[in-house]
């Protein structure tokens, strides 16, 4: 009996190594097909036009095509719901955005669990929003309209692409942060809000560089200052609003997630891929009118910094009773 026992057990070391050196043996082989890059918007925006560029660099390090499909609807939900669901190989990517930080204090029932339905697989790149006002404006500087919103609460008002966006919660974190009052004035789209700040219909905007960049070069509007923590290595002229409001910082930011599980080897393989496509000159092109500078490091700073994001999200969404579209 004893003879017996020890044999089997002999048995199933040998089972188990076999196993892990087969297991091994994939993951090094990592990736033998294309890989996808779900873009949880629709084609032709700013999270495409860089999840097309970056795919091209990743193809080309990791010897497989990478391919960008849109899955846009639900605010970036549809699409990342569907990786969340996907198999935990590698093989389906969702480049991240604001509003998967977002998202789980906005909606009530996600189809997903945020925090455990995906593995981080690293930061691609972040940048800051601008407020602008148009060029002839009272308003000058973050301590002009600080000054006014406190003499006038609620009469200067500031226009986003909706409720629960990007530039809608930049401006409630500045009035919570200022202590003063202003008006939100949400719309369906960045470009309809643009259309009514350069007609005169709101006072302001918490915009993307790209969306602005055109017109305060055609002296349309006036940059009073970027969201980020520090002035912009790419707007250095343009003063944080940090340097008045401090402690303020509101990013826009993007990463890959993998559905939870993806193994850690597939994961490091990943993350070398998007490290090496993010120094070529045509991604670094691309990031320039939009005002972003690459931000790629680890795995797990990159969880650590959603994370911290959502937690700053959830309360300020709590505090200001915030409902999405």
């Amino acid at each position: 009996m004893s003879y017996l026992l020890k044999h089997i057990t002999k048995r199933r070391r040998v089972l188990f190594a076999t196993v892990l050196l087969s297991v091994c043996s994939v993951f090094a082989a990592f990736p033998e097909k294309p890989i996808k890059l779900v873009v949880p918007f629709a084609p032709g925006g700013g999270t495409d036009s860089i999840a097309r560029t970056l795919a091209v660099g990743m193809s080309q390090g990791l010897g497989q095509q990478v391919v960008v499909e849109n899955k846009a609807g639900g605010g970036t939900i549809i699409g990342t719901d569907a990786v969340a669901k996907s198999l935990p190989d590698g093989y389906t990517l969702v480049v991240a955005t604001f509003a998967h930080a977002a998202n789980p204090s906005l909606v009530t029932k996600l189809p997903y669990d945020t925090e455990k339905a995906f593995s981080p697989v690293v930061m691609i790149a972040r940048g800051p929003n601008v407020l602008v006002v148009r060029a002839d404006s009272p308003i000058k500087s973050v301590k002009d309209l600080l000054d006014m919103a406190k003499a006038e609460p609620s009469k200067f008002s500031y226009a986003s692409q909706g409720n629960g966006t990007s530039a809608h919660l930049a401006g409630e974190m500045f009035e919570n942060m200022a202590q003063v009052k202003l008006m939100h004035v949400p719309y369906k789209g960045a470009g309809p809000a643009m259309t009514d700040l350069l007609g005169g219909q709101v006072s302001m905007m918490f915009a993307t560089a790209a969306a602005v960049a055109p017109h305060i070069a055609a002296g349309k509007l006036r940059a009073l200052a970027v969201s980020s923590p520090e002035r912009s290595p790419v707007m250095k002229a343009i003063p944080a609003i940090a340097e008045t409001i401090k402690g303020y910082s509101v990013e826009s930011w993007y990463g890959l997630f993998a559905p939870a599980g993806t193994p850690a080897e597939v994961i490091s393989k990943l993350n070398s891929a998007v490290k090496q496509a993010t120094q070529s000159v045509e991604f670094r092109g691309k990031l320039e009118p939009e005002g972003l500078v690459v931000s790629t490091g680890s795995a797990q700073e990159f969880d650590a910094y959603v994370k911290r994001e959502e937690s700053r999200w959830r309360k300020i969404v709590k505090e200001n009773n915030i409902k999405p579209d």
